[in-house]
């Protein structure tokens, strides 16, 4: 006879799984989700505030604040989704207490060639294509001057691989909105790479 299966705790539970463990009291559950989403929140905070020991504390308060409202979650939705708007709330809170310099977006000429190596698609993206040292160096720089708002966009489509319908759900801005501003980020960012010399090579008598 084969052992019954519903005796057995399920190795992987699902989030709707833990969510409900750990509002029944059991802390491996809390431990589980922070196990399984730290890395995400993190690497979405760190990008947008730019300071480690500033995004691990926001981290840290990301956490506290859903745990503490984990009984609003709707199991009918992603969690990963939920967790990932609340860290990138305490980020824009924060962003603007601090009020960075940043960088205007414009689509102008000067950088849709080199958008094109931005663009959107799935093999390879952006950052797979990215490998050089160099140019990862001039990419993070010319991410940095990008607004809080546009930068966590491209943080979430190419750094988490996020769908434009779980970005619009994270953020909480409108699917055309979402994709409008991932296309003007991604126009500003190949502009700045241009002008470091990641672009197509100037014509003869404009060198």
């Amino acid at each position: 006879m084969t052992p019954c299966a519903g005796r057995d705790e399920p190795v992987n539970p699902t989030d709707a799984a833990l969510v409900e463990q750990a509002l029944a009291g059991s802390q491996d559950a809390y431990r589980a989700l922070v196990e399984r989403y730290s890395r995400g929140v993190l690497t979405l905070v760190a990008r947008m505030v730019r300071d480690q020991g500033v995004a691990e504390e926001l981290a840290q308060d990301a956490f506290v604040k859903a745990f503490g409202a984990l009984r609003s979650f709707d199991p009918a939705y992603k969690f990963s989704n939920w967790i990932l708007r609340i860290a990138h709330n305490v980020a824009i809170d924060h962003l603007r207490k601090a009020r960075p310099t940043i960088l205007p977006i414009d689509d102008d000429a000067s950088g849709r060639e080199m958008a094109d190596v931005l663009a959107d698609r799935r093999e390879p993206s952006a950052f797979d294509r990215a490998v050089q040292r160099d140019f990862r160096d001039d990419l993070e720089a010319a991410l940095a001057t990008l607004r809080p708002e546009f930068r966590r966009l491209v943080v979430l489509r190419y750094l988490e691989d996020m769908s434009y319908e779980d970005i619009a759900e994270v953020v909480g801005l409108p699917l055309g909105t979402v994709k409008s501003h991932l296309h003007r980020a991604r126009a500003a960012l190949g502009r700045l790479l241009a002008e470091s010399g990641w672009g197509p090579a100037p014509p003869a008598e404009e060198r």
